[in-house]
């Protein structure tokens, strides 16, 4: 066990560089363009999208809560641990496939509501893996560790660091959080999925297009929320 933690902190260690190195150029080009299509974005049209995410997401999080099974999840010891969510990522990642492949296929207004399948999934799958890391969904301070994981796999440079403190520093920070900044957790969602979710709404490519997207934005999710618990957990 010692010589797989070993293992263990050593990737954490690549992990960690690759979180806090800057995104490619392509990405902070989009960034900035979208950037500046939300600065011309009326105020109260923000507020409208916010206020839907907020209840979108906090709708999920009392859904996936409800439906998450505890106690026979919990594993020993971290190897064990990384296996039971290894094998858990493969069947959400495929799940994720076939969504994103079915509304996809389907052009503009089932590509609209992939958006919120997709959130369903990702967080199901969050409470699944705080599961299998040993902690209790039933409190607020671990729900509210979720978001700050899925806002770490899903945000730009800047806040995708800041994030990253938050969660290296959990014991400390979570004492001064009370709820999420829902503005700015919306935005970098939908600022970093917007460019390839695109061009899923494209009849042809679509299906194509939407199978890809959601294997990778849930890979990324898995290795994000992986090194986020491990961290946590060998307080590292």
């Amino acid at each position: 066990m010692a010589e797989y933690e070993d293992k263990v902190r050593d990737e954490l260690i690549l992990w960690q560089r690759k979180i806090l190195r800057r995104s490619s150029l392509l990405n902070r080009m989009s960034k900035t363009t979208q950037t500046k299509v939300n600065s011309l974005i009326p105020e109260k049209v923000h507020n409208v999208i916010t206020e839907s995410i907020k209840n979108m997401v906090k709708a999920t999080l009392a859904g996936s809560n409800v439906t998450t099974k505890r106690g026979e999840s919990m594993e020993v010891n971290l190897y064990e641990q990384d296996k039971k969510l290894k094998q858990k990522l493969s069947t959400y990642r495929k799940t994720a496939v076939v969504e994103g492949a079915g509304t996809g296929a389907g052009g503009i207004l089932l590509g609209l509501a992939d958006f919120p399948l997709l959130l369903s999934i990702k967080m199901k799958f969050l409470f699944e893996v705080a599961t299998i890391y040993g902690f209790d969904t039933n409190k607020y301070e671990e729900r509210l560790f979720i978001l700050h994981v899925f806002q770490l796999a899903f945000s730009s440079d800047e806040k995708r660091k800041e994030t990253f403190a938050t969660i290296k520093n959990w014991e400390l920070k979570r004492r001064e959080l009370l709820d999420m900044d829902w503005r700015v957790f919306q935005q970098e969602y939908r600022d970093h999925i917007d460019l390839v979710k695109m061009f899923q709404l494209i009849p042809g490519i679509g299906a194509v297009v939407g199978a890809y997207a959601n294997y990778n934005l849930l890979d990324q999710l898995g290795e994000t929320a992986m090194n986020a618990y491990r961290m946590r957990l060998l307080d590292y």
